[in-house]
């Protein structure tokens, strides 16, 4: 029983640790990794669209390139385009239901999304970002400037591969969609 209670603890200062650093209401014990939490996310921004008609998720072209196969992948089956682009001059429609950004972007930039945030929302569109969960102990929390997921790895940590999964990675949301985890 004392293990048991260690692991809990454990995944209970894991998701603590998530909450504080994405800014974020709620978080997951970990997931496969930082690719399979963007789909996730995409998956469950889809399944909270309020069109119907809305098929189209939006991919910054600075998110990882191993992150886009695995949503190209993983939205074939559900008829889901994806569409990538540049956040800066993205044209975001009433036919997208989801965005995703990279934080700091693939080649190291930091870019402030809050104009981004503030755009997908005013289109109805939810905002997942893929965050290095390291630099958060320094940059601005995506919660604070409008992100709606935020999905990463943990394995910067030093994270054992048996924390399920080979990276570790985390899921955190707000608290307005704890009914569709």
């Amino acid at each position: 029983s004392e293990i048991s209670q260690g692991r809990l603890e454990a995944l209970l200062n894991f998701q603590t640790m998530v909450m504080d650093l994405t800014g974020m209401e709620i978080a997951n014990a970990s997931l496969l990794d930082e690719g399979t939490a963007a789909a996730e996310a995409m998956f469950m921004q889809y399944s909270l669209r309020k069109n119907p008609d809305a098929k189209v998720f939006f991919v910054s072209e600075e998110v990882f390139p191993q992150t886009i196969d695995i949503l190209k992948t993983r939205s074939a089956p559900y008829g889901i385009a994806i569409q990538i682009g540049d956040h800066n001059t993205a044209e975001l429609n009433e036919s997208m239901f989801g965005a995703i950004v990279q934080y700091p972007a693939g080649k190291g930039a930091v870019y402030n999304y809050t104009d981004f945030a503030t755009r997908a929302h005013e289109k109805g569109i939810k905002l997942t970002v893929v965050a290095d969960i390291m630099s958060l102990s320094l940059l601005k929390p995506p919660g604070e400037w409008g992100a709606d997921i935020v999905v990463g790895s943990t394995q910067r940590f030093g994270i054992p591969m048996g924390f399920g999964g080979p990276h570790a990675a985390f899921f955190a949301t707000k608290e307005e969609y704890k009914r569709s985890l």
